[in-house]
Order: C-alpha cells, then structure tokens, then sequence
C-alpha cells in the first residue's frame, strides 16, 4: 500500500489450461496485458505481472476516498503441456518472491471453468499445487473464481441453482476456503460496472481476512 491516498492489492491467477486463467486477469486489470486465446497446447508458459490504473470509486478510508491498484500475476497452468509440476511450482514461486516479496501476496485465486464439472481427481493436482506454493494457511488466501458463468447463466443457472446443482468435489472446495468465491462471465471485456462488482468482492475478502498477506519480505 502506497500512501494513505492509495491501496494496492496483489492477486496470483492459478489453474488448469484453457480455464481462462489469462482472460480472468485481463477483466481485473481492464486491459489485455496478458496472451488469451483458444489454443490445443498450453498458452502461457511463463509468469506475468500486470498492473492496473488508479480506480476510483471502490475505497474508502479514514473517511477519506483512495484509489485503487490492482496487480495480477499470471501463471503458467497445471497440468501443463509442456512443462513439470516441478517446472511450474518453481517458476510460480520465484515470481512470487520477484513481485510480492516486498508488499505480499493477497490472495490467489483458483480458476476454474463454471461450465464444466468439477470432478475428484480434476480438482486434485491443482489444489494440491496451491497447498505447496502458499503453506498450511492456503485456504485462508484463496479464492474460487468461476470462469465462463455466462454459459452457465445461458443454460438457465442462476448462482443459486448453480450451487444447487453442483458437484460434491466444487462444494467441498468452496466450503475449504470459506465461501470465497466469484461467478465472472468470460467475455473478452467485461463492463467497467461489472469489473467494479468483482473487485468489491475481492476487497471484501481481503477485508475479511485481516489484510494479512503471504511472502512478505523486507529487503533490508
């Protein structure tokens, strides 16, 4: 956090190919900073951070109005098809330490496809990937966000009936990290209003767990 007329939160996109992990952060950040497109292999191959412009309108503290800076970091998928487990964890935690080892991570967010079923063994390497890069509270910083929700909505789910209808593996996980989770629908620019709604429910967990954050280090 810069100064007291300003607040940045920093974000790490993680998840399987062709989620739209890429496509998720360009919405965050309301630019196209990062490769997103239809593709047989694996597109992103390394790490990268994207920075937002100042957002107005979303903060506010000691009374007073602050602007908001939004920083993603994109990510290489797991499974990859090109690249290990150990390929992936190693490059994902060195950009960690890279980017947020002075200010710290806020929150990862898993990035899963809200078209598709979430099956036992699917969600299995992934998490386990998350476990291994943010430590035993990893639950505590990360969030669910649900890609593609507007072919959700299309086949006639609402959140609510989506969450009704959906699979024990999806439960168990939304229900392991708190409820933390966003329905974004995967169009290639979502609205500035809807972009707004998802960052309050992004501050709002941030808020929820303290403003505490991962892989802080000094440089002194």
């Amino acid at each position: 956090m810069a100064d007291s007329n300003e607040m940045t939160i920093n974000l790490v996109v993680l998840g399987k190919t062709q989620t739209g992990k890429s496509a998720a952060g360009n919405s965050l950040l309301g630019s196209a900073d990062f490769e997103s497109r239809l593709c047989p292999s694996s597109v992103t191959t390394c790490c990268s951070l994207g920075r937002s412009g100042r957002i107005l309108g979303l903060v506010r503290r000691n009374g007073c109005e602050s602007a908001l800076r939004v920083r993603v970091l994109d990510t290489p998928s797991y499974p990859h098809s090109a690249l290990s487990k150990q390929q992936v964890k190693d490059t994902v935690r060195a950009a960690l330490a890279q980017h947020f080892g002075e200010q710290g991570l806020h929150l990862a967010l898993l990035v899963l496809r809200a078209d598709l079923p979430l099956c036992p063994d699917e969600s299995h390497d992934t998490v386990q990937l998350i476990q291994e890069l943010l430590g035993p509270t990893w639950k505590d910083f990360t969030a669910v966000l649900l890609t593609h929700a507007d072919k959700a909505e299309e086949a006639g789910y609402s959140e609510e009936t989506y969450l009704h209808s959906a699979s024990s593996t999806l439960l168990s996980l939304l229900s392991s990290v708190q409820h933390k989770y966003i329905f974004l629908d995967n169009h290639n620019s979502i609205i500035k209003e809807e972009r707004n709604i998802v960052l309050r429910k992004l501050l709002n967990f941030i808020q929820r767990n303290n403003y505490q954050v991962l892989f802080k280090h000094s440089k002194e």
